[in-house]
Order: C-alpha cells, then structure tokens, then sequence
C-alpha cells in the first residue's frame, strides 16, 4: 500500500501487541477464504441430493466461487492500491459476511452458484489488499517472512478443519450449514483490524490515487475465464456443441482483454490503472515463474479436493465425516508446517528453493495416490500420497507469497498479490473442471486418471522454477 500518511505514534510494546493481532485478523480472513473452497468438499454428495444436480452443476458450485474469485483479483489487487489497503480489506471481509449468509440462505442449487460468484467478488476485495498490508507490517525481509509463515500457517489451518468440519456438519445439519461458520469469522476479523488497530501498528491511511480501472478488460477477463471452465465442463460431460461455443467465446474474450492490455501498455488507450498496472507486474522478474507455480498449485489441490469426496462417499459409501478426516494426512501440513519450517527456510535460502521442493512433492503425491487408488491399496497406502501433497503445498504457497511481495514493483504490492490469488483462482477452477471431467461419471478408474493429471502440470512448473533459481 502506498501513501504519504504518517500513522500516529504508539509505544513500542503496544505497537508491536498491535501488530500482530493484526497479523491474526488478516490471517483469519484469509482462513475463511480458504475454508469456504476446502469445507465444500465433502458437502458435493447432500449437494447432489438437490433438485437438477448433475456433476456438472457441482463443478459449477464449487467453480463459480473460484472463477469470480480469480476473474475479480487483478481488479481488487489494483483498487487496493488506489483507494488504500486498509478500507478495502474492510470492505471485502465485510461483503464476504453477508454474502455468505446469502449463500447459507440460498433456495436452490444454481441461485447457490451465483451467490457463490458474489462471495468469490467480496472474497476477491479482501486477499490481496490483505498481502499489501502485510508488506506493510513487516517491511524487512526476514520479519515478513516469518509473518507470511504465521499467516499461512493460520490460513492454511482452513485446510486441515475443512474438509473435517465440514463433513461433521454436512453429516448433522446438511450443507447449508457450512456458511454460516463464516458470520463468527467475518465479526472477528472485523474486530481486529479495525481501523484504529491499524493506525496504532502502524499502519498509514493511504490517500486515493487518480487513475481508473479498465472495466471492459476486466470484463473481458472474467468472460473468458467463465467460459473457459464452461467449455471444460461440458466436454467432460459430452456436451459438444457447448464445449465448442463456450471455447470459442473464452478465445474471443481472451483476445479481447490481451490486445486491450497491450494496447494499454503502449499508451494507446484503456485508460485504466488494471490492465496497465497488470502488465507491469507481471513482467517484473521472477513474477511469471511464480504465476505459473501457483497455478500449478492450485490446480492440484482444488482438483484432488473435489475428486476423491465423490469417491469416498459415492463409489466407497463412507459417511460425509469419514470421507473428511479421511483428508487429514493433506490438510494437516499447511496448517502446521510454514510455521515450523517453511519461514526458516525462505528466510535462509530465498524463496524459490521451497517452492521447487513442494512442486516435486505434489507430484510425487499425486503420481502415489493415483497408484494407490488405481490399483485397490489400503487407505493407510493413500494417506502416504496424501501426506506427500500437504506437505508440497506447505513448502510452496507461503514461499510464493514471499517471492511475489518481494518481486512487486514499488507501489503495487496490491496488484502482485491479486495476481498470485487470480492464477491459483484460475489454475483451482480448472483443475475441478478438468479433474472432474476425467472422473464423469465416478468410479475407481476415472479418480486414478483424475490424479495423474496434476503431475505434469507440476512437473513442468518445476522445471520452470529451476531455471529461474539457475538465472540467479
């Protein structure tokens, strides 16, 4: 966040307790986040019980979040910038309340699915405004980087409760239930970081700066990522004729938002401070290597995430509980490793030698589960892989999120972290579309085709980092 605001002084004790309760505040919103995609995972079977659910339709509930979410960072990453981290956050952790709430009250399937784009939107106003205040808080490198650590291991805490508590939930009240665990969230995080919280750990009030975001291109973005997914989900579920028109649309939108952006970037037009100030950040170095990192992340993990519930509980016939601690082996490192390991080691050797190590070991955790589910081994076999995948992404995302706050160029820490959230948004939604498309319809053979998808995707991200790492 940038300003020329001075915050008003506060000893330094108090200053500091300040701080990092809110370092908590922003963790916490960004655990709520991540438990709206995680706790989900085991609700698909009661979803599927509502009138016209289809696989695809589930795909939909879960990707419409993503899909908003992504489409709306670039935006929100830029706004963050001009209208001060501070309120936007505020205003984004607010909107994602009540809209839940929304969602929690939602009369039917698909009314759920655009309520959950509208909670991908305010979800979107809250992330990456929350890693521009972290730059704030922690300005030196290895105190943000034990910061990032604390805040990923808190966030990443969603992981390991969601899938659990969800499926206690689910099991209990159904799935309207796992919305309104986000209301007692929303107030807390609301009471941390309010504005005086932030003034007194220092924290500026960031004036409002001039320029204006490109609404056509982000339009235009959020079509083609639309359609995009649409096309993947219809030709996984053998709608030809819509998978060719939705990827026919995605190709025109996406067209459509690159020549606005360079047309942006050579000052011919656009007028807007997004698809100009996106461009810029993507280019700074070692930014694109760690895009092409998350996406590969995420792609992994929202895609195992939505697989194997159907499996366990539609082909195995576990209950929704079972099938969430069944999760625990993957969920249980995020929370716990970034803040017993993976801080040190950004700290010590720099960011992109984690973020190669958790790739090789996503990997290596897909390649084991699909062996494992393929080829009928015990679940103790399973939670190995499992283990291997959890462990992977505790290594990469905190990692990455140091490696994008360093890398962004002066003035747009908000844009960096929107960008890294909207690559693992898009890299998430497609990796449900496309792993699930491979499962259609749920059976043994199609989850283990399903897992082996992510290892390339991995694999070649990987590659990608080394370069980086050899190019200094």
């Amino acid at each position: 966040m940038s300003g020329t605001a001075t915050a008003v002084a506060a000893p330094p004790g108090g200053r500091v307790r300040a701080r990092n309760r809110v370092l908590l505040g922003l963790a916490l919103s960004y655990f709520a986040v991540l438990l709206d995609t995680t706790v989900l995972a085991v609700a698909e079977p009661d979803l599927a019980r509502e009138p016209g659910s289809s696989t695809a339709a589930l795909q939909w509930v879960v990707s419409a979040y993503l899909v908003a979410f992504g489409a709306a960072l670039p935006a929100a990453g830029a706004a963050a910038d001009r209208f001060g981290a501070d309120r936007l956050f505020r205003l984004g952790a607010a909107a994602f309340g009540a809209v839940s709430l929304g969602c929690a009250l939602a009369p039917g399937l698909w009314s759920l699915v655009g309520l959950r784009a509208l909670l991908g939107v305010a979800a979107a106003l809250s992330v990456p405004a929350g890693t521009a205040l972290l730059g704030v808080l922690f300005p030196a490198a290895a105190e943000r980087a034990r910061a990032v650590s604390v805040w990923a291991g808190v966030s990443g805490a969603a992981m390991a409760c969601g899938p659990v508590v969800g499926g206690v939930l689910v099991g209990r009240f159904g799935w309207r239930s796992v919305f309104w665990l986000n209301l007692p969230l929303t107030v807390l995080v609301l009471v941390l970081t309010a504005a005086g919280a932030l003034t007194a750990s220092g924290v500026p009030r960031a004036p409002r700066r001039g320029r204006r975001t490109d609404w056509w291109a982000q339009g235009a973005l959020a079509a083609a990522l639309a359609l995009l997914t649409d096309a993947l989900i219809a030709a996984g579920a053998g709608a030809g004729v819509r998978a060719a028109l939705s990827g026919a649309g995605a190709l025109l939108a996406g067209g459509g938002f690159a020549r606005r952006e360079f047309r942006e970037r050579r000052g011919g037009g656009g007028g807007g401070d997004g698809p100009g100030e996106l461009a810029r950040t993507v280019l700074a170095p070692g930014m694109r290597t760690a895009l092409a990192a998350g996406a590969a992340v995420g792609f992994t993990l929202l895609g195992v995430l939505f697989v194997l519930p159907l499996l366990f509980v539609r082909v195995w016939s576990w209950s929704a509980a079972g099938a969430g601690a069944a999760f625990l082996p993957m969920t249980l490192s995020p929370a716990c490793v970034p803040l017993l390991l993976t801080g040190r080691l950004v700290a010590r050797l720099g960011p992109w030698r984690p973020v190669a190590a958790g790739l090789v070991l996503l990997a290596a955790g897909c390649a084991g589960a699909a062996a494992a589910v393929g080829g009928g081994a015990a679940y103790p076999v399973l939670a190995v892989a499992l283990g291997a995948v959890g462990f992977g992404v505790a290594l990469a995302l905190p990692a990455l999120v140091a490696a994008v706050v360093g890398a962004a160029p002066a003035g747009s820490a908000g844009a960096a972290g929107g960008l890294l959230n909207a690559v693992r948004q898009v890299g998430s939604s497609l990796g449900v579309a496309v792993l699930g498309a491979a499962m259609a319809p749920p059976d043994r053979a199609g989850a283990a085709l399903a897992l082996l998808l992510p290892v390339p995707v991995c694999a070649g991200a990987a590659v990608l980092v080394r370069r980086r790492l050899r190019a200094g």
